[in-house]
Parts: C-alpha cells; sequence; structure tokens
C-alpha cells in the first residue's frame, strides 16, 4: 500500500452516492482522499478534486466499526478531514476517540498546523493551532472546487472489519423528505415573499409548500424574509447566513433572486423559477423561467396532490 499523505480527507459514501461536500473536503486536503463504506471504486469515479485515491470497502456503514477498522490505517496521517456531512459528523467523534486525537469541527479553513473554525452561527471566526495529529470536520459550502480533474484510478486497502460489539444495525431507512437537511436534499422546493399574499397565513403557505414537495420527493426551503417572519424553521433558510445546497433540481417560488439567498446555491445542476417578473434575477439564471403567479402555481399543485 501506498504511505498515505500527511492530510488526508475521509469521505464515508453509501452505495456509491458522494455526501454533501465531499469535493470541497477533498480540495481542503490538497486532493487526497480515502472512501470508505459502501459502493467506493464507483464513488471515485464521481469526484472531481481528487488527485490520489484510497478506498476501504465495508459491507455495511457502521461509524464504531468503520472507526475501528481505519484508525490503525492513520497512523501516519497528521490532519484527518472529513466532510460535515451526516456520515462525517457521526464518524469523526468516534475516529478521534480511537486515535486519541483531538477534534476541531466546523472548519471553513484547514492547514497542517491551524484550523478556522465557525462559531455563533458565523458571526464569530475562531483559529486554532496545533502541533500534533488532529481530526477535523469542513462545513460545507466555505470553498470552490476549482476546475474538475480527472479521477485517478483507486488504491484499494484490505482492512479486516473491526467488530463492534455494543452496536446491531438493525435497518436502514432513508431519510424523509420532509425532514432531509438541505444539505443532504437532492430536490428543494423553496419559498420567497413573493409565495404569501398579502393577508395570508404565512405558516400555513410553507406548510403547504412542505406538503407538495414531499409529494414530488423533495425538501421545502425558504428565503431569509420567510424565516425571519416567522414562517419556516431557520433551519430552512438557504443563503449566505442559512445553509447552502447544491441538490439535483432547485425551483425557486415567488423568489426573487437577492444574493443574499443566492449566495446559498452551491452548484444545482437544475433551476426552475416561478415568478411574476421575467426580469428578476432567480429568472435570469433559471434553467426554465416560468412567468406565472406563484401562490397559483403552489395552490394547483396542491389540488393535484390532494387528489392524487
Amino acid at each position: 500500500m501506498n504511505a498515505l499523505p500527511e492530510v488526508l480527507a475521509v469521505v464515508v459514501v453509501r452505495d456509491g452516492a458522494l455526501p454533501s461536500g465531499a469535493d470541497e473536503t477533498v480540495a481542503e486536503a490538497g486532493g487526497a482522499v480515502l472512501l470508505t463504506g459502501t459502493g467506493t471504486v464507483r464513488a471515485a469515479k464521481e469526484l472531481t478534486a481528487a488527485r490520489a485515491t484510497w478506498t476501504v470497502e465495508s459491507s455495511h456503514v457502521v461509524p464504531g466499526s468503520l472507526a475501528a477498522t481505519l484508525a490503525p490505517l492513520l497512523d501516519e496521517v497528521r490532519v484527518v478531514l472529513l466532510p460535515a456531512s451526516p456520515d462525517g459528523r457521526d464518524l469523526a467523534p468516534r475516529l478521534a476517540f480511537t486515535t486519541g486525537r483531538p477534534l476541531h469541527a466546523g472548519a471553513v479553513r484547514c492547514g497542517t498546523s491551524t484550523a478556522d473554525l465557525s462559531r455563533v452561527d458565523d458571526a464569530v471566526e475562531l483559529r486554532v493551532r496545533f502541533d500534533g495529529p488532529v481530526v477535523v470536520t469542513l462545513a460545507p459550502g466555505v470553498r470552490g472546487v476549482g476546475r474538475p480533474l480527472a479521477p485517478p484510478e483507486p488504491v484499494e486497502i484490505t482492512a479486516a472489519p473491526a467488530e463492534v460489539l455494543d452496536v446491531e444495525l438493525v435497518e436502514v431507512r432513508d431519510p424523509e423528505p420532509e425532514t432531509v437537511e438541505l444539505t443532504e436534499a437532492g430536490r428543494i422546493l423553496g419559498g420567497g415573499a413573493g409565495l404569501v399574499r398579502r393577508g395570508e397565513d404565512g405558516a400555513a403557505v410553507m406548510r403547504t409548500l412542505t406538503a407538495v414537495a414531499a409529494w414530488l420527493g423533495a425538501s421545502a426551503g425558504a428565503t431569509r424574509v420567510v424565516t425571519d417572519a416567522g414562517w419556516a424553521g431557520h433551519d430552512r433558510q438557504i443563503g449566505t447566513t442559512g445553509v447552502v445546497v447544491d441538490p439535483e433540481l432547485y425551483v425557486a417560488f415567488g423568489i426573487s433572486g437577492a444574493t443574499q439567498h443566492t449566495g446559498g446555491l452551491g452548484r444545482p445542476e437544475h433551476v426552475v423559477s416561478i415568478n411574476t417578473d421575467p426580469s428578476c434575477p432567480m429568472t435570469a439564471m433559471a434553467d426554465l423561467g416560468i412567468i406565472a403567479d406563484a401562490p397559483e402555481v403552489l395552490r394547483e399543485l396542491d389540488r393535484r396532490r390532494r387528489d392524487a
């Protein structure tokens, strides 16, 4: 086995699917990545920032077992960097405990001796210095990836799976679209101020959007105006002061496209804008602009959902 580098991204994959923030984390680690989980070789072909790839295939994604399996392989790695995806946040503390390293969570930048951490809803940035091995999680959407690279041929590492006797995998359930974290959502319906008419119950409108989104196999998001009004939770806010998303499909209902909001859109494959203003920024950036009344479109979709 080739020696692992001083800084290494560790990314957990499921059935060959990369989590949100995978390429960013690989880029922050200088292009070196170890993929672990199920379907690692398939996932390696989807990376765009990798320069060197190692894989450790596992029959199941059980964080405790993965931590015990990976720990001996990481002895010479100084900085272990994971994306702050659900699996990354689950594995990181277990890996830190198993290897006896400190954990620095929520980094926006990471080097070989320092990590810049975001705190207090991004209002405070803290720099920590370290002179020994560490585990770090990188917040999604904090850096670009750069020009895509041709994926290298992965080097497969054969590691005996470690048994964790106090954990038994009973079942793996796919997350419900209504509750899945927006950073992990493949489809998102976003609601803006233009979705709520004067005098309407904005919270009720957003509940309708959530129901329609679930019917379409999507998650519901919102702009800052909507969350500040209390019509949706702040965990649903997309933008520079919310979360950064990178879905396959983003449908914007009544969203004008202010920079604060579009700054939270990563690289969605397809964008649809539903708005009465054909010249608004969201319609300008959309692959498909539907010039229509967003509240009426939502009502029609909801009627069809109820009749289905």
